[in-house]
């Protein structure tokens, strides 16, 4: 008789790290996944200062732009990055069916690329803070600070990947994922990206205090130019664990349903 091997499950942190090492690996092969994001942030970012930092120091006002803009840079580049790309991949080359009949667990298929992602927007934030300091931007609260700042940007964009996934699980289709960003342009702009909300009136300045981004926008800026303001970080951090619950479900959801199909 020949003896049959077969495949014993590992720990959850071995299967974790080993999807999360794998999506990271596939940017070698999809650098403008990431690359994109970060042009065009920091693009903006110098137009936006070049072209409003003067009409607010010439105002009298003493309003530091750049100091304000640097998170609004931030949100733009990490928003929507995410290695869906590759888990469409996977989909579409059989190789996410072939994943289904090993012991790995079902779950890690979607936290190992959201773990994934949270390292890569660790490090898509870090140079666009550097970009902020080199123009003279200031963190009040200091090296500590920054790094706060680099979590909670993690934290947020790993929050609204889930809604990516579940197009990608939904869908399995690149098409689809590449155009989830358009999603985001309503919410990016219906807030305090561009100016302070004292600046607004009529109608918008009614609706941005029901946009999650207003709040987190707050909590950054506060990092930079306020100091530690616990009325500041604690709704940020609330406006960006519902949207995690919301986008988390959506994505957890998407999978069942991938996995029940498969």
């Amino acid at each position: 008789m020949t003896a049959t091997t077969l495949a014993r499950p590992t720990g959850f942190m071995h299967d974790l790290a080993t999807i999360a090492v794998r999506a990271l690996r596939d940017l070698r092969r999809d650098p403008e996944a990431v690359i994109p994001p970060l042009i065009i942030a920091t693009f903006f970012y110098a137009i936006n200062v070049g072209a409003l930092q003067k009409a607010f120091e010439t105002s009298g006002s003493n309003f530091d732009y750049k100091a304000f803009q640097l998170p609004t840079a931030v949100i733009f580049a990490i928003t929507g990055t995410s290695r869906a790309t590759s888990l469409v991949v996977d989909i579409q080359s059989g190789f996410f069916d072939r994943l289904l009949v090993t012991p790995v667990r079902r779950l890690v298929l979607l936290l190992g690329f959201m773990a994934a992602d949270l390292i890569l927007v660790m490090a898509l934030t870090t140079p666009v803070i550097i970009a902020g300091l080199v123009v003279g931007v200031r963190f009040q609260t200091g090296v500590v600070g920054m790094v706060a700042f680099v979590f909670l940007a993690a934290f947020w964009a790993v929050s609204y990947s889930g809604i990516i996934y579940a197009i990608a699980l939904k869908t399995g289709s690149p098409t689809a994922v590449g155009q989830s960003f358009l999603l985001f342009f309503p919410f990016a702009f219906l807030t305090t990206g561009t100016v302070p909300r004292s600046a607004m009136t009529s109608w918008l300045a009614a609706v941005v205090p029901f946009n999650p981004l207003t709040y987190l926008l707050d909590g950054f800026r506060s990092l930079i130019t306020e100091g530690w303001r616990a009325d500041k970080l604690l709704p940020a951090l609330l406006a960006i664990s519902g949207v995690c619950v919301f986008s988390v479900s959506l994505a957890l959801l998407a999978l069942r349903g991938r996995v029940s199909r498969s």
